[in-house]
C-alpha cells in the first residue's frame, strides 16, 4: 500500500514539471488552481473510499460474503450519484473559483480549462475511491497497487504526449488525467470480478438495495464527508489565500504541497493498511489484535515520518529545481522549504490514526477531531499570526495536522481505558 500511494502524488508531481517547465508561472499558478479544486471535490468523495474499507474489512472478519457483494453494490450507487451531481454543479463550481481566488485573468483562464474538461471524470474517479476501498477491505493489496500504477503510468504517458508533443499545455494535463481515470474503472471493475470469482462470491446478490441500509451507509458516510470537507476547507484556503499573495506565492506553494502529498500518500499506505486489520480485528471482535495493529503502525509511522524529513533536507532543493525552471518560483520555494522538512514528523501520527479510525468505523470521532483542529490549529493560529502571510498559512498548516493526531490519540486511550474498542 505504501508502493500503490506513493504512485499517487507523482501524478500531481509530472503535471507540475511539464506545465512547470512552459517558461510562465502563470501555466503552474493556473493548473495549481484548477486541479486543487478538481482534489478538493474528488478527495471530499473520499468519505466512499473510507466508508467502504471500514464496512468491507469488518464483513471480511465475519467472512459475510453476501454483505461483501451488497456493501459493493450500494457504495457504487452512491458514488455515481454524487459524481453526477458534480458535474451538474460544475458551472456554480467555476463562478466559486474567481470569487474565492481573486486570481489574474490568465490564471484564471488557465484554471477554467483545466478544471472544465477534468470535472468529467467524476464518475470514474468516484467510483474508483470505492472499489480501492473495497480491495483494501479484502486485504487484497496488490490490487489497489496494479490499479494505481496502470493509473498514474497511462497519466504521465499522456502528459508528456499531450503537453510536450501536441502543445495542448494546461488541458492537455487534463485529458491525460480523464482518461487515465475512465482507463483504470475499467481495469478495476475486472480486478474485483475476478476477485470475488476467486472467493465464490456472487456479485449477482438479490435484495442488497433498501433504504435503511442506504440510509445507514449514508449516516456513517455523513460524519466522514463532514470530516473530509472541514480537512478540504483548510487545504482550499492555503491555496486561494495564497493566490490573494501573488502567482509567484501560489506557484512556488504549489511545489512545495508536491512534497506534502508525498508524504501524506506514503503515510497513507500504513493508514490503508491499518484500516484493513484493524477492521479485520473488530469484525472478530479481538480487542488484542486491533491494540496490535495499532502498535505496529504506529512504529513504521514514525520511522517513515523521520526518513522522509531526512530526505527533504538533503534533495529538497534539488527536487524543487526538477519541478519548475522558473527563478522567482524556485526561490520563493526554497525559502519556505523548512516548514516542509518539518512536517513528515508533525503530522505522521494524524494519518495513522485517521486510519485506525476508519477501521473501527468510529467516523464522529474523527469528524470531532478535525472540527477542533481546524478551528483552534488551523483557522485560530492564521488569525494571530496572519501578518506573517505565507509563513502564518504554513505554521497554520503544521499545527492543524499535529492537533489532528493529538485529539485522535487522546481518543483512542479513553476508548481502550473504558473497553469501547468493539463497540
Amino acid at each position: 500500500m505504501i508502493l500503490s500511494n506513493i504512485t499517487v502524488p507523482l501524478l500531481g508531481i509530472v503535471d507540475t514539471a511539464v506545465i512547470g517547465h512552459l517558461g510562465s508561472a502563470h501555466y503552474l499558478a493556473g493548473i495549481a488552481l484548477g486541479s486543487t479544486v478538481i482534489s478538493i471535490l474528488f478527495w471530499l468523495a473520499g468519505f466512499l473510499r473510507m466508508s467502504t474499507t471500514g464496512l468491507v474489512a469488518q464483513a471480511y472478519g465475519k467472512n459475510d460474503l453476501t454483505q461483501l457483494a451488497a456493501l459493493l453494490k450500494r457504495s457504487l450507487l452512491l458514488a455515481t450519484s454524487v459524481a453526477l451531481l458534480l458535474i451538474l454543479l460544475s458551472p456554480l463550481i467555476k463562478h466559486a473559483i474567481a470569487y474565492l481566488s481573486a486570481a489574474n485573468s490568465d490564471v484564471l483562464n488557465e484554471a477554467y480549462r483545466y478544471f472544465s474538461i477534468r470535472i468529467y471524470s467524476a464518475p470514474a474517479a468516484l467510483c474508483n475511491l470505492v472499489l480501492l476501498g473495497w480491495m483494501l477491505g479484502v486485504h487484497y493489496g496488490r490490487g489497489p497497487f496494479y490499479l494505481l500504477l496502470v493509473t498514474n503510468i497511462t497519466n504521465i504517458v499522456l502528459d508528456i504526449y499531450f503537453v510536450v508533443y501536441l502543445d495542448w499545455a494546461v488541458a492537455g494535463a487534463a485529458w491525460a488525467s480523464l482518461i487515465a481515470d475512465y482507463i483504470a474503472l475499467v481495469f478495476a471493475l475486472l480486478l474485483v470480478a475476478q476477485l470475488a470469482k476467486k472467493h465464490g462470491m456472487s456479485l449477482a446478490v438479490a435484495n442488497w438495495f433498501s433504504v435503511e441500509k442506504m440510509a445507514g451507509l449514508l449516516s456513517l458516510n455523513r460524519d466522514i464527508f463532514i470530516r473530509s470537507l472541514v480537512l478540504q476547507l483548510c487545504f482550499s484556503f492555503m491555496t486561494f489565500y495564497a493566490a490573494r499573495l501573488g502567482e509567484t506565492t501560489l506557484a512556488a506553494n504549489a511545489v512545495l504541497l508536491n512534497f506534502l502529498m508525498l508524504v501524506s500518500f506514503a503515510l497513507d499506505g500504513i493508514a490503508y493498511a491499518s484500516e484493513a486489520k484493524v477492521g479485520q480485528a473488530k469484525g472478530q471482535q479481538s480487542v488484542e489484535k486491533i491494540r496490535l495493529w495499532v502498535k505496529i503502525s504506529v512504529f513504521w509511522g514514525m520511522l517513515f515520518g523521520i526518513l522522509y524529513s531526512v530526505f527533504f533536507i538533503v534533495f529538497g532543493s534539488s527536487i524543487i529545481k526538477l519541478l519548475t525552471n522558473v527563478p522567482e518560483v524556485i526561490d520563493e520555494a526554497i525559502h519556505y522549504l523548512p516548514w516542509v522538512i518539518a512536517l513528515p514528523i508533525l503530522a505522521m501520527s494524524c494519518f495513522l490514526f485517521d486510519g485506525i479510525f476508519v477501521g473501527l468505523t468510529r467516523a464522529k470521532a474523527m469528524r470531532n477531531s478535525m472540527l477542533l483542529s481546524a478551528v483552534v490549529g488551523f483557522f485560530g493560529v492564521f488569525w494571530l499570526f496572519q501578518d506573517w502571510q505565507n509563513n502564518g498559512l504554513w505554521l497554520a498548516m503544521s499545527c492543524f495536522m499535529l492537533m489532528r493526531g493529538v485529539t485522535l490519540i487522546v481518543k483512542y486511550q479513553q476508548l481502550k481505558a473504558n473497553n469501547q474498542l468493539l463497540k
